[in-house]
């Protein structure tokens, strides 16, 4: 694939992953055909910021964990009220880094 249009995936894309794996990222595209550069450019991925916000508004209910696909996950915290409130605010510091999880995830389906 070509390098300046793994730069502009890379540059747009970036906010969507932890920051260590966005070089590994960039070196798998770089080695990908073009044949898969249709999907990789349509996938769309969770915004971390936009499920912390629903965390903060609505993790007692579990709306975030099954926004990001953590259905299981997210009929516990529905079912125990986010845990009694202690598993909701421990998602406020953890849903970000399982959002970007999750979005690694769904590249690999593709890429890797």
């Amino acid at each position: 694939m070509e390098a300046q249009k793994v730069d502009m995936f890379i540059m747009s894309n970036s906010k969507f992953f932890e920051a260590h794996d966005v070089v590994k990222i960039r070196e798998v595209l770089l080695q990908e055909d073009d044949s898969k550069w249709g999907v990789i450019q349509t996938l769309q991925f969770k915004d971390p910021t936009t499920m912390l916000i629903v965390s903060l508004l609505a993790g007692s209910l579990g709306i975030d964990r099954f926004l990001i696909g953590d259905t299981g996950l997210g009929i516990g915290k529905l079912l125990t009220c986010g845990g009694l409130g202690i598993w909701a605010i421990v998602d406020w510091f953890m849903i970000q880094g399982a959002t970007r999880e999750k979005n690694l995830a769904k590249l690999k389906q593709y890429v890797y």
